[in-house]
């Protein structure tokens, strides 16, 4: 399946991350070397979805001389992870954007039907006003993504980019369909799903791993 033609997504395959993805692929691997491998990951995948923001000149006074140098222009981002394992991308976003806002997203999978449940959304008001990067490891059917992308938007969001760790080519397909103007930065796109809708060969559930509840 040629991904690029079905949905805008950017694969990111810088050494140190597709290192590090890795080593979170391996079963052994420990709560502690998940969790922080994945707050890595989610600092070097900011780079990569924020390379292109636009910058404005302003005057400053370095020890030397005055001179013009750029900034960020305009409000600060808004970092949107889906609960529970979304918030493991958190800490290293916020290293590199100190000032972004942040808005939490709780939904979980129904273990039956694979659709999305919301149990908390809780955003800042100015949607309509920053970037929202959403965040979550997994990209698998692509319904969560879906239902977060709906509920910014039915809440006032403009512009949406999604962040995630892996994707399945069934989720991208499915995002879309739905969401064709929400452009993906991953680090991977794997094989497929299985029936029980996780990705395969994937790295398991994110946030089972994250948190060390299975």
């Amino acid at each position: 399946m040629d991904v690029s033609a079905t949905v805008q997504v950017h694969v990111v395959g810088h050494p140190l991350v597709q290192h590090k993805l890795t080593l979170m692929r391996e079963a052994g691997q420990s709560t502690k070397s998940f969790r922080q491998l994945l707050n890595e990951i989610g600092m070097l995948l900011c780079y990569e979805v924020t390379r292109d923001l636009p910058l404005q000149m302003i005057d400053i006074e370095t020890p030397v001389a005055r001179t013009q140098s750029p900034v960020i222009a305009g409000k600060k981002l808004i970092f949107a992870p889906i609960l529970r394992a979304g918030a493991g991308f958190l800490d290293g976003m916020l290293d590199l954007v100190p000032s972004a806002r942040v808005a939490h997203i709780g939904l979980y999978r129904d273990p039956e039907t694979l659709a999305a449940v919301e149990y908390y959304f809780k955003t800042p008001q100015d949607l309509a006003e920053r970037l929202v990067i959403l965040m979550d490891p997994m990209l698998a059917t692509g319904n969560s993504a879906n239902a977060a992308i709906k509920g910014l938007k039915k809440r006032g969001a403009k512009e949406i980019r999604f962040v995630c760790l892996l994707a399945a080519p069934e989720g991208l397909a499915n995002v879309r369909h739905e969401n064709p103007d929400v452009a993906i930065w991953t680090a991977a796109v794997d094989e497929r799903l299985n029936e029980h809708g996780y990705i395969v060969p994937g790295l398991g559930d994110a946030g089972d791993r994250m948190f060390g509840t299975k």
